[in-house]
């Protein structure tokens, strides 16, 4: 059975180190995809753009420093965790939000309720949908 959490959080759209904005991001943890979480933000003019990165990932990042490459995750100031910095990156485009810890925190919480950490290979369809799934991306690469 298909479960989702939801949340929306407002975080500032870092432009640069002028330039910033509140916009709301919604946050979604799905079971059919019980490793990752999901980001969805939409900037004045564009189409919604969603990230999907692990949610062990938004977990640890709360703390400490975390990830390579794309996604990377850490808070604010090392030894305070009132903000989180949430760095996405493809080539040289990069987008940087920065959010309280708080409602990052309640969201994980949720989602810990629905599949708690390390128990979400338990899903019994997950290996299906992950087959699934990743027939999609290989279907979409070699249309592309």
């Amino acid at each position: 059975m298909r479960e989702s959490v939801q949340a929306e959080v407002m975080m500032s759209f870092l432009v640069s180190e002028e330039l910033s904005f509140r916009i709301p991001v919604e946050l979604r943890y799905d079971t059919c995809d019980p490793y990752a979480v999901r980001l969805t933000f939409h900037l004045p003019g564009d189409a919604p753009v969603t990230w999907a990165f692990g949610r062990e990932l938004l977990i640890d990042g709360v703390g400490r420093p975390c990830g390579e490459g794309d996604v990377r995750v850490s808070p604010v100031e090392p030894d305070m965790l009132g903000e989180v910095l949430i760095r996405l990156q493809v080539g040289g485009d990069q987008a940087l939000f920065r959010s309280s810890t708080a409602p990052l925190v309640a969201f994980l919480d949720r989602t810990d309720k629905l599949v708690p950490l390390g128990q979400e290979g338990a899903l019994a369809d997950f290996d299906a949908h992950l087959d699934d799934a990743l027939d999609r991306i290989l279907a979409e690469q070699s249309a592309g």
